[in-house]
């Protein structure tokens, strides 16, 4: 655990590619992927030449995952502000196949925002992240709509802050790499085209803006919508709304969270339908609830109560994040869907790793990219996780 071979050999394993899966092996040489063999005659990759030898059994040899749009995990929660907690939920969520995340807020004051920020930084800052990686902080709110807060804390929703956002780019450059708001309030327009400028990622998001003004939004410079369905003004015929938009301008990547309560599988094939392969983003929006048992949580300062793994807010019942993996949504999506898994894939990894600017390096099995790679079995059930060719979670047996 948490030690990086010098080289090693993956054999007898489905490689999930980026349009295809082959049988073969793959060939790690610090941290990096050298070597990829498909076919049948894979004896050209010698085991004598890899300090490790793995057997995948004929399991799945994926890209790891990467979820942009994630609150925490095992009882921790980004907004604790602490090392320890995110070690928590980096650890948490390496187990089911993530290896890198944006550490996502929740609209609060703004000191706790900042709070966030300055922790993640300094996590950041670590010589090395020992489980899955932290890209940077996916800022969600506090620029939202009144009218669909969902559960985020409607005491502290505010228009667009420029002079915060100033504040914050300047003194953590770099860490902001996903800003959430809502178009049609005062001035978001004007963010988002700065903010495009500086190659962050804006969202739509906890938005009741019509039709033509998510098109504006898109013509400004915004480029995804976050957890699509949900807390946003939904399509009608006349006025197709935020939904219309995101489902029919190719412009904005779509995230979606698959986990059969916060999107009808219907729903999911209707975007799937609508959307290309390459503008969906696979999300948990997982809170502190996930991979614990039924209980009572706190979700950005509100009272959160799961049941059976749904978690709603105690006061109006909204749907307060999820208690979802990476890879439980994978095998939703396989269900549900007649997407491949090397479709599926793609929305677990490449489609996030070429909208944050990393697509050079991760995102995908191929030569000279990070060994950032999940292997799990037939079932789908995760074995071992690796960040940069670093063993960070360990269930498989030789």
């Amino acid at each position: 655990m948490n030690v990086r071979t010098t080289s090693w050999l993956f054999h007898n394993v489905n490689i999930v590619l980026e349009d295809h899966t082959a049988i073969g092996s793959v060939f790690v040489e610090n941290g990096r992927i050298t070597r990829i063999i498909t076919g049948e005659h894979t004896e050209q990759l010698e085991a004598t030449e890899a300090s490790v030898t793995i057997d995948g059994h004929g399991g799945w040899l994926m890209p790891g995952f990467i979820d942009v749009h994630v609150h925490g995990g095992f009882g921790a929660d980004f907004m604790d502000a602490c090392s320890d907690s995110y070690d928590t939920i980096t650890r948490f969520h390496a187990s089911h196949g993530t290896t890198g995340m944006l550490a996502t807020t929740m609209t609060a004051d703004k000191e706790a925002i900042e709070a966030a920020l300055h922790a993640t930084a300094a996590y950041r800052a670590r010589e090395e992240m020992p489980y899955a990686a932290l890209y940077g902080v996916h800022l969600e709110g506090p620029f939202i709509s009144e009218k669909w807060p969902g559960a985020q804390n409607p005491a502290h929703i505010t228009d667009p802050q420029t002079e915060w956002l100033k504040q914050w780019i300047k003194q953590w450059p770099g860490l902001i790499r996903q800003l959430t708001l809502a178009p049609e309030k005062s001035g978001a327009i004007e963010t988002i085209a700065w903010l495009a400028e500086l190659g962050i990622v804006t969202a739509c998001g906890h938005t009741d803006a019509v039709y033509d003004e998510i098109i504006a939004a898109a013509d400004a410079g915004l480029t995804q919508a976050v957890h699509t369905y949900n807390a946003m003004r939904g399509l009608h015929h006349r006025e197709p709304g935020t939904l219309g938009a995101v489902l029919t301008d190719d412009r904005i990547y779509a995230e979606l969270i698959a986990d059969g309560l916060h999107v009808h599988p219907a729903a999911i094939r209707l975007l799937v339908a609508a959307k290309p392969l390459d503008k969906m983003i696979l999300i948990t929006d997982a809170m502190a609830a996930a991979g614990m048992p039924d209980g009572d949580f706190s979700l950005g300062g509100q009272a959160v109560v799961v049941k059976a793994g749904e978690a709603r807010l105690r006061d109006g019942n909204a749907l307060a994040g999820s208690c979802l993996t990476m890879i439980s949504a994978i095998r939703f999506l396989l269900e549900h869907t007649n997407l491949t898994i090397s479709d599926v894939s793609r929305l677990a990894s490449g489609n996030a790793a070429r909208q944050l600017g990393i697509s050079d390096r991760t995102g995908s099995i191929a030569i000279g990219k990070q060994a950032d790679l999940v292997l799990v079995d037939a079932l789908l059930e995760v074995q071992q996780t690796w960040v940069q060719g670093r063993s960070v979670y360990e269930n498989r047996i030789n």
